[in-house]
């Protein structure tokens, strides 16, 4: 068995100019992993369709709805930042239910990397920051549902703190929250995780990565974790329009490296997604996606997993 990959062949679909920006990275992200032989069409899963129900283990049903429905109002809309369509509803539920895939077969193979998610801005009652369901949070309640692991480890590596995530669990002792971040930068109000590690602007690739180590291991020995989510956002690279940090390609990689190699040599079992990323050179972005998709394929080999 080789490391098994989620494909999303609903990103196609089109949107809005104004708001396309997000949605073909997701599909070149697999044509790259395909040409650039990282990974083979037979290691990628489609996704499930998740139930109502399951969403609504983290979401209340009246967001569920009207978000479902196209019934939100404006404001709520704005706070989202992406207009309603049947399609982008096809879209989101389609990413969701790639990330409870994920987990489920990261507990099955002990590595498994989803080729979208991270939407972490996601509260309960409403959307934010491009986020419509919080996939991180469904899945780990979907996980814990369906008995296949206890405690739950998130590790949020995105620039953005995953303040959605870190509310929906504050009073939650079964998943434990760890984001490192950008300290100036959205969301202006920050949530309170488990553990929070905030970064100057401008970090480079050596501080960050020691940060990192500092804290890494001592979280895995503390939280014993059932699975790791592990979410690998890219806009911490210098060249994003949203981020303010400094890492190269090369930092990524060495992080994705860093994060795999901890995890897995001690037989934590993870499921990663790729997080956020905003750049105008669409080509550049998605080579720094697919960068957790060739470490997990080096890690996965290294381990015979």
């Amino acid at each position: 068995m080789n490391l098994p990959l989620i494909y999303h062949p609903d990103y196609v679909a089109p949107l809005p100019e104004q708001h396309r920006f997000p949605m073909p990275k997701f599909r070149q992200l697999y044509e790259l992993l395909i040409a650039d032989r990282v990974a083979r069409p037979q290691q990628f899963f489609l996704p499930e369709v998740p139930t109502e129900q399951w969403i609504e283990l983290v979401h209340t049903p009246q967001y569920v709805q009207a978000y479902l429905q196209g019934t939100l109002d404006t404001k709520a809309q704005r706070r989202i930042g992406l207009p309603w369509s049947p399609t982008l509803v096809k879209r989101t539920i389609t990413a969701l239910g790639g990330t409870i895939l994920t987990a489920k077969l990261a507990l099955q193979y002990g590595l498994a990397c989803n080729t979208a998610g991270g939407t972490h801005h996601a509260f309960p009652s409403y959307g934010s920051g491009y986020c419509i369901f919080n996939d991180l949070a469904i899945a780990s309640r979907v996980i814990q549902h369906l008995n296949l692991a206890r405690k739950i480890l998130i590790i949020d590596l995105d620039v953005h703190q995953g303040d959605g995530t870190a509310f929906i669990f504050q009073d939650d002792e079964s998943v434990f929250t760890f984001s490192m971040h950008c300290e100036v930068n959205f969301p202006g109000t920050k949530q309170v995780s488990d553990l929070d590690i905030s970064l100057p602007v401008g970090m480079e690739d050596e501080d960050y990565l020691q940060t990192l180590a500092n804290h890494l291991s001592d979280v895995l020995i503390a939280v014993k974790p059932d699975l790791v989510l592990y979410d690998a956002g890219v806009d911490t690279h210098i060249g994003d329009r949203l981020g303010k940090l400094a890492l190269t390609d090369t930092g990524i990689f060495r992080r994705e490296m860093q994060v795999l190699s901890t995890c897995i040599a001690a037989r934590y079992p993870v499921a990663c997604v790729i997080g956020g990323g905003y750049a105008e050179d669409l080509k550049s972005l998605v080579y720094r996606h697919s960068l957790l998709h060739r470490a997990a394929s080096q890690i996965y080999r290294q381990y015979s997993l």
